[in-house]
């Protein structure tokens, strides 16, 4: 018996060299159900672990669990109810999905439903943070980076960069189209300052409008948390990026309180319809499709003077020279009415659009700076982008075919 132990153990005596037929069988693997079981907690434990740490907002798969939760309890309210109680109460989970405070109408008409502000808006507001939350990192990573590569893109800091501007591009094209959507509703269609001002207060919106106007401030919320967390790199305008979101939720939060609702559609359209075409002249960039890049480029200038410039001056203007058509009665501050508008709430409207301008006349520098450099020497490239070098390298292959 020693003899074939020794055998076994090989020339330095030791069972390293075990014939491997003769080595006991391994132990067998965990069932199906147990590894299910035991992923399932592993889920479970990392999702409350996101919660807990705020991960949720770059976690697709968190955000859409936080989404799903109060669209399952809203369904089981209001298919169980009924079988409960003949008259069931509304459910408590409609205000974060829906929006709310219907008010009768001043038309009479139950084909025109009007709806007021309330404090159940904030719920509807952090309903949405959420929302697009999941919708930009989903947009993010499982679109845009995919189509970048196809494109050549593997370095990851370019890839990130593509990402962002291709959820901008989608986020702002769609707004900017329901922008003027709602504006076409509005007596301001097409920047008809007067009515800003006229038959203020405007405290009963048209459903459209109320949800726009919720739905954007959820976008500019999620978008601060952004950019206080840092999911995005810095670029170098990064303080005034900061400032504009700052300015922004003021101009949002002020607006949609003291009844201006109408003032405040005309200041987002003119803000998002030039983004759109910012995000897309960005990504020609990465692209590299020089002639293509340089005649957007051109477009983009054109829409941004427009929109970012004169139209801002328009409304600038309307609140310097038409803030008095606002009705005598309305000239007084009784917050229990839905009127706010004292003497020196003309400069409570007027000094964040300034701001606005002052932040546009910024960028507007860097875009002539852009401008300048496209027409002597043929390139384009975003001044306001830090060094885009770092990240991974592009795979051997592709290098090899550069």
């Amino acid at each position: 018996m020693s003899d074939s132990i020794a055998k076994r153990r090989g020339r330095k005596g030791t069972l390293s060299r075990i014939d491997p037929l003769e080595s006991p069988a391994p132990s067998p693997p965990p069932t199906s159900r147990v590894a299910e079981l035991a992923n399932a907690s592993r889920a479970q434990n990392s999702f409350w672990e996101d919660i807990r740490t705020g991960r949720w907002v770059v976690r697709p798969s968190s955000s859409l669990r936080i989404l799903l939760i109060p669209v399952i309890l809203h369904l089981n309210w209001i298919l169980l109810t009924p079988l409960i109680t003949t008259n069931p109460p509304s459910s408590p989970f409609a205000p974060l999905l829906f929006i709310s405070h219907p008010t009768p109408s001043p038309t009479d008409d139950v084909t025109d439903p009007r709806y007021r502000k309330g404090p159940l808006d904030l719920l509807f507001i952090a309903y949405y943070i959420v929302f697009w939350s999941f919708v930009r990192q989903s947009i993010t990573i499982y679109l845009c980076q995919p189509f970048a590569r196809r494109f050549g893109i593997y370095k990851q800091a370019k890839l990130d960069r593509f990402g962002e501007q291709g959820y901008a591009v989608i986020y702002f094209a769609f707004f900017g189209a329901w922008g003027v959507r709602v504006m076409s509703m509005l007596p301001t269609w097409w920047y008809n300052t007067s009515a800003f001002w006229t038959d203020y207060p405007h405290w009963q919106m048209i459903p459209e409008l109320k949800a726009y106007y919720l739905v954007q401030a959820a976008y500019w919320c999620q978008q601060l948390i952004v950019m206080v967390m840092k999911l995005e790199k810095p670029r170098k305008d990064y303080n005034e990026l900061i400032a504009h979101h700052i300015v922004t939720l003021w101009l949002v939060g002020w607006s949609y309180g003291i009844n201006l609702t109408l003032i405040g559609n005309a200041v987002y359209t003119s803000m998002d319809i030039p983004d759109t075409f910012l995000g897309v002249s960005k990504i020609l960039n990465y692209l590299r499709m020089e002639r293509t890049k340089i005649v957007f480029f051109l477009i983009f200038f054109c829409i941004w003077t427009y929109f970012r410039h004169y139209l801002n001056l328009v409304m600038l203007w309307s609140v310097y020279t038409e803030f008095d058509l606002i009705p005598e009665s309305s000239k007084r501050w009784a917050p229990l009415e839905g009127v706010w508008m004292v003497w020196w709430m003309k400069w409570q409207i007027f000094v964040p659009i300034l701001l606005l301008q002052i932040l546009n006349l910024f960028w507007y520098f860097l875009i002539l700076r852009i401008a300048y450099r496209a027409v002597t020497s043929t390139e384009i490239s975003d001044v306001r982008s830090d060094d885009e070098s770092d990240g991974e390298e592009e795979p051997a292959e592709q290098k090899k075919k550069n």
